[in-house]
């Protein structure tokens, strides 16, 4: 039942809400990578990184950005891709031979679970013609994510003196692309079967090189990478109790030990919480209007990500007047609730009215205005 809103508005009430997450050293985790980062992707913060922003070789988990561009443009006009004699590459393979015909989506398919570097060129080739124009899109869109420290030249990740990305910026990638419903799906499989359009007798099933997938619980995809120069690369994420955080690790030899260890410390350090504001629901009297109150409601439900030590340190306080003035439009705000913890303002949502209210055809007073206050106080 909703309560008309007044000084009751001012009471606190326990709720929890998210704050910085500060990088941390992370004294209780040994990781052997040269670069590496453990990233929140539910709030944008780092919560333990070295080198984070060192540009290396990222490897094959180019194939990253690769995929996701071309499960974008399959979403839109999956086209027939006929593989040709310029589109064989070197190393890992999807073992695509010249004449047969697939889709992008199974390109990408290719790309995600053998790492296929004939379905990379493939794809750059059937989407924009050529490698450079294909990677000049690349670098367009990961500027567009916000990665400063990347260049891509190769749709594949074979090694360029030219062609670099960071650890943090491999993150921003994995995370940004994990909002791709396609590409969350495609990386969190084990495996994938493609039917070949020509020849049509032909279904090849291809292993993801993920093992972290078998390895660990929590993960929900990624993508290996390994050349002679890079060394070891993997890119990976998981989700636990809704929380999901993003690993990357870059020249390291122990990658697999290391994204399980750093994920244990990450979820055991911070938690995940989903307030309801938007189920906060509450009547403030309305002045001269043609109803006499405001239904006000949370403007959104927010993410929470806080350490768990602190999670029944968090308070909610709501802010609002005792009464409004007609006219009222739907969606003004006329109100907050602020999140605190230990006093201090972490996050605050807007109070919204949920309907408009119009004033009243007829003209009041002063005396009347007066009579309305007092009534509605």
């Amino acid at each position: 039942m909703k309560k008309i809103v007044s000084v009751l508005l001012g009471i606190l009430m326990i709720f929890s809400f998210s704050y910085t997450v500060k990088a941390d050293s992370n004294k209780d985790v040994s990781v052997s990578a040269e670069a590496y980062v453990l990233y929140c992707a539910d709030n944008g913060k780092i919560i333990s990184s070295k080198n984070e922003n060192k540009r290396m070789k990222p490897a094959s988990t180019t194939k990253v950005m690769t995929s996701l561009i071309a499960l974008e443009e399959a979403s839109s006009s999956n086209k027939k891709v006929k593989f040709t004699k310029e589109m064989i590459a070197e190393g890992s393979s999807m073992y695509l031979k010249v004449g047969e015909v697939v889709t992008l989506k199974d390109l990408a398919a290719g790309m995600m679970m053998a790492s296929g570097n004939d379905a990379a060129n493939a794809a750059a080739l059937t989407i924009a013609g050529s490698s450079e124009k294909f990677s000049k899109r690349m670098n367009e869109r990961a500027l567009q994510i916000g990665m400063k420290n990347t260049h891509f030249i190769t749709p594949s990740g074979l090694d360029d003196d030219n062609h670099y990305s960071t650890a943090y910026d491999m993150a921003l990638l994995m995370s940004y692309a994990l909002e791709n419903e396609e590409f969350s799906k495609l990386t969190s499989q084990k495996s994938a079967t493609v039917s070949f359009i020509e020849p049509q007798s032909k279904k090849s099933t291809y292993s993801n090189h993920n093992r972290l997938l078998s390895l660990y619980e929590y993960c929900i995809g990624g993508k290996t990478g390994y050349t002679m120069a890079a060394g070891r690369c993997l890119v990976s994420a998981a989700k636990k109790d809704g929380l999901t955080l993003v690993c990357v690790t870059m020249n390291d030899r122990n990658d697999w030990n290391d994204h399980i260890a750093l994920y244990n410390y990450g979820f055991d350090k911070y938690s995940y919480y989903e307030t309801d504001d938007s189920k906060f629901c509450a009547d403030i009297p309305c002045v001269g209007g043609e109803s006499d109150i405001v239904t006000v409601m949370g403007e959104k439900n927010s993410s929470i990500v806080i350490l768990s030590e602190d999670k029944d340190k968090v308070k909610r306080k709501v802010y609002a007047d005792s009464f409004i003035y007609a006219p009222v439009k739907k969606n003004e705000s006329v109100g907050r609730v602020d999140y605190l913890i230990d006093g201090k303002v972490v996050e605050s949502i807007n109070l919204v009215a949920v309907n408009e209210i119009n004033s009243k055809k007829e003209n009041k007073n002063i005396f009347t205005i007066i009579k309305d206050l007092f009534t509605y106080g």
